[in-house]
């Protein structure tokens, strides 16, 4: 089984590092994986987006037309990857970024405050964690304990006192799961 998941957002929100994360966690699972990173020439503020896969056969292409599911963590990301989704899919949106509802009827959505979450966590940097914890939760793909583990694995050494924040963080947010 294959599955696409592109994420985007404004840089600076984490969308390279999760999409990183998601391509980690595969691997470290025996999964193949492609993750392609795509964002402008700002530091922060910009647009930034990633396409990750991750199959259990071969990937014939790591270029994705119509993902399974998409993470858009602001209003722009929304607007240019709603129509994406392939139908049945999932698009999980943090709605604490968002002036206008999801359009679109012929998918799954996932509404999360996750800024808010994130706040409530004390630190809105895990936004981003938030948000992979409500895909996963609704996209079983990988486990959250694959997530966990590959932060443990991989998140560099300066880093590793964020760890039970981001736990806490992917926990929240697999607490959004569709019925």
């Amino acid at each position: 089984m294959q599955t696409e998941v592109i994420i985007a957002g404004f840089g600076g929100q984490g969308v390279l590092f999760g999409g990183q994360l998601l391509a980690y966690a595969g691997l470290d699972e025996g999964k193949n994986v492609t993750w392609i990173p795509a964002y402008g020439p700002e530091m922060r503020g910009g647009t930034a987006n990633c396409t990750a896969i991750i199959s259990d056969e071969e990937i014939g292409s790591p270029l994705v037309r119509y993902p399974a599911a998409i993470i858009a963590m602001n209003r722009p990301s929304l607007d240019k990857y709603e129509n994406q989704v392939k139908p049945g899919g999932l698009l999980v949106v943090n709605s604490s970024m968002l002036d206008r509802p999801v359009k679109r009827t012929d998918i799954r959505v996932v509404e999360v405050d996750a800024g808010d979450v994130a706040e409530k966590l004390g630190d809105k940097r895990m936004t981003n964690m938030v948000l992979l914890g409500a895909l996963l939760a609704n996209l079983p793909v990988l486990p959250l304990s694959a997530i966990e583990n590959a932060l443990t694995v991989h998140l560099p050494e300066r880093h590793k006192r964020l760890l039970p924040k981001n736990f806490e963080a992917l926990r929240e947010g697999a607490k959004y799961k569709l019925n």
